[in-house]
């Protein structure tokens, strides 16, 4: 676990659509943090084979940079679906349910979201005092991750109008080449999303729009601002990015997640 003073400057992205008050919240970076090696930085990963401790560090620092102190930081065991679960009462990290967002109206719980390419979203209603997280891939997205994460946030009293959605750093387009075989299905299951690819350098293949494919499902909803400024190409920045693809090219036998986050401070 390193001590690098120089790694002790906590790095997150803020979105302007989601600058409330009552609300905190950040996309977190690399950047900061204790661990080592390809973990180096502020690795909030469990999942990882980084040291414990220092993703408890990463994770306490990470909190401490949201202005949450000691407020609980939730998440979930994320299963590229579209269960989502509210938030009533934090749970120990081992209780986490499978699922990939969570929703809450209760002050003082952070809701917490791990990524290393795919898309986080963090969602608003500043005025009811309601907030969700969720995690959506390509697969969460067709799944309609973003849909059940505003019923859930529907339930507890927000409504679709007064949301404020933000989507922050994932793989981009120039990033994500993908095979025939994943063109043909959108092309055979989803034929409105096809405008998300284009042709990639590697004869056969294609890049994929990820966060313009889930910031389209986002606008879909009738949300008030879907805000896409910080989803900034995780795979191309390894200096402030984890990165699976990367991480996967490289031939590296892990990889470390970031963290987004959003809180209603009360």
């Amino acid at each position: 676990m390193s001590t690098n003073p120089v790694q002790d400057t906590v790095d997150s992205l803020q979105a302007p659509a989601l600058a409330a008050p009552g609300i905190a919240h950040g996309f977190f970076t690399r950047t900061g943090g204790v661990s080592d090696g390809i973990y180096r930085g502020l690795n909030v990963g469990f999942g990882s084979d980084d040291d414990a401790r220092a993703v408890s560090e990463n994770r306490a620092r990470a909190m401490r940079a949201l202005g949450a102190g000691e407020a609980p930081l939730v998440t979930v065991h994320q299963v590229h679906g579209n269960d989502v679960v509210p938030v009533t009462v934090p749970w120990a990290r081992t209780d986490n349910p499978k699922a990939d967002g969570l929703v809450t109206d209760r002050p003082g719980i952070a809701l917490g979201i791990l990524t290393a390419d795919c898309t986080p979203i963090l969602m608003v209603d500043a005025q009811a005092g309601v907030i969700g997280a969720a995690h959506s891939g390509w697969k969460g997205a067709v799944a309609g991750i973003g849909a059940q994460t505003l019923a859930a946030m529907e339930k507890l009293g927000a409504k679709a109008s007064r949301i404020q959605a933000a989507i922050g750093p994932t793989i981009n387009q120039s990033s994500y080449e993908v095979g025939p075989e994943f063109f043909e299905r959108f092309e055979r299951e989803h034929a409105d999303s096809i405008r998300f690819f284009t042709p990639a350098p590697t004869t056969g293949k294609y890049l994929f729009d990820l966060p313009g494919f889930v910031r389209a499902h986002l606008e879909s909803l009738g949300l008030a601002a879907v805000d896409a400024t910080q989803a900034i190409d995780t795979c191309a920045q390894e200096d402030r990015f984890f990165s699976y693809r990367r991480a996967t090219k490289a031939g590296e036998p892990d990889y470390g997640r970031q963290l987004s986050a959003v809180m209603l401070t009360g």
